[in-house]
């Protein structure tokens, strides 16, 4: 074939080659922290950021959180059709809005509660935002009904476990509640009821029961919690209500223990939390929050706003958000329905408990909890023969291989104890744990060459929230 010359007139700036990394946004330092004075093509700043990313860490062997790091690609195509999409402009986009809907009702359906119809609830951007929102509604229905009895309302107080996820720290702090917590005793690392009610006055707002702690995965008993709140309720005529922090386990033991009482079947439970993006399988960015009943979310806490087009009723602490994470939850709920889930959490479970029954044949270590709850396995090196290497020096020197991998102390009362943990979710698999027990072996083995050790108090690289 033959070619015309392009006549250098008329050459474009475009035409010039200029290979990627020699372009000014590689061949010139550009600024980190202040506004460049330059524009770029888009691919060089894409590649600047891309690179730069690659310093991470693998989400995918990323076992220390519970956040979901896989999903199919029709999920993410899904979710990159819907980013441009304002989950709080309802008006705008009404069919959002109805998936939205759509969702909790299946959640208040898998969750047992009584009626349809006075059943209510919303999404949120996680499950801290939804804890908010759930303690707030009980600390505003308390504060009515000491009102309504001539009480003074200045002293509210909330009952809960010394190992609770911190949001609930920062929702006590942030509204003027006094944390009451019960501490963990021995080998119990959860609440306790009998000393939960010993804390209880008339000043409870709630108690915050959780169903799955991450320190060891383990449920606490809510249907202890329930029968013992009946007893003292119907005794001193209070009505302590339960807010169930079930960010993990609510998308868990309606499929792997679906006979446990835990939930709405529950007299006292009043509202439920859920992490969508964690056990629900979605990417970060979703929560949800159910309550038994519209008497139990007060209307002052609901606010109407019209400027975006419509009368809507809304309550959050976050306002504008992308609609996107509600859409792929829906997706999870059409793709998989109760069996996939069932089928992809009883998995997860199988290699928990594979990955315990490992650990537990390794010397030094004990198996703390095996996932039998939470598909979470944790666990301790045994006090003797004492050990010249911590849990901080195994974990760390797990990174070596990519493995992220929290070592921690137990909450006050256990702060002696430190243990490590793995969080088993949907994409790691049997063959990826037996990967991961062979690199134990291997840093068990260095570690039994090296006896001149001495254990070290404190991961250098590695903070876990």
């Amino acid at each position: 074939m033959i070619h015309k010359v392009k006549k250098k007139k008329n050459r474009a700036p475009e035409d010039t080659l200029t290979p990627l990394y020699s372009r000014f946004g590689f061949a010139v330092k550009p600024p980190k922290y202040e506004l460049p004075l330059r524009e770029m093509l888009p691919d060089t700043a894409y590649s600047l950021i891309h690179d730069e990313l690659i310093l991470d860490g693998n989400s995918r062997v990323n076992l220390a959180t519970f956040v979901t790091t896989w999903m199919e690609p029709e999920a993410a195509k899904l979710m990159n059709e819907t980013f441009d999409k304002n989950m709080i402009d309802k008006d705008e986009y009404p069919q959002t809005a109805e998936i939205e809907m759509r969702c909790v009702n299946m959640l208040a359906d898998l969750w047992h509660a009584p009626e349809a119809e006075e059943t209510i609830g919303t999404s949120t951007i996680g499950s801290s935002e939804a804890c908010m929102l759930g303690g707030m509604a009980m600390k505003w229905t308390w504060r009515d009904r000491m009102k309504k009895l001539g009480k003074p309302t200045d002293k509210p107080n909330m009952v809960m476990g010394s190992h609770v996820q911190i949001c609930w720290e920062k929702f006590c702090r942030y509204w003027d509640i006094e944390p009451r917590e019960v501490p963990v005793e021995g080998n119990r690392f959860v609440m306790s009821p009998e000393e939960m009610v010993k804390m209880c006055d008339e000043n409870t707002i709630g108690v915050v029961g959780i169903l799955g702690t991450t320190l060891t995965g383990e449920y606490e008993n809510i249907e202890a919690m329930n029968d013992a709140l009946e007893t003292l309720n119907k005794k001193t005529g209070w009505e302590i209500g339960i807010h169930v922090d079930a960010a993990s386990g609510g998308f868990v033991a309606p499929f792997l223990q679906p006979r446990l009482k835990w939930d709405f079947r529950l007299k006292w439970v009043k509202s439920i939390n859920v992490s969508g993006h964690k056990y629900g399988l979605v990417y970060p960015g979703v929560g949800w929050i159910v309550w038994r009943n519209k008497e139990d979310l007060p209307e002052d806490l609901i606010f109407n706003v019209n400027y975006l087009g419509g009368d809507m009723p809304t309550f959050a602490i976050n306002f504008s958000r992308p609609g996107n994470q509600i859409v792929a939850q829906y997706y999870n709920f059409l793709r998989l329905g109760r069996e996939g889930y069932t089928s992809i959490q009883k998995t997860s479970q199988d290699v928990a408990l594979f990955l315990a029954s490992e650990i537990a044949k390794l010397e030094p270590f004990e198996i703390i909890s095996k996932g039998s709850d939470l598909p979470v396995v944790s666990w301790k090196i045994k006090e003797k023969p004492k050990a010249h290497f911590s849990l901080y020096d195994f974990t760390d020197r797990l990174r070596m291989n990519g493995w992220l991998i929290p070592a921690y102390s137990m909450p006050k009362n256990r702060e002696d104890l430190v243990i490590a943990r793995v969080v088993v979710k949907h994409g790691f698999s049997k063959d990826m744990a037996m990967e991961l027990i062979d690199d134990m072996k291997r840093h068990l083995a260095y570690f039994n060459e090296q006896k001149g050790l001495k254990p070290g108090k404190r991961a250098a690289n590695f903070h876990h929230n």
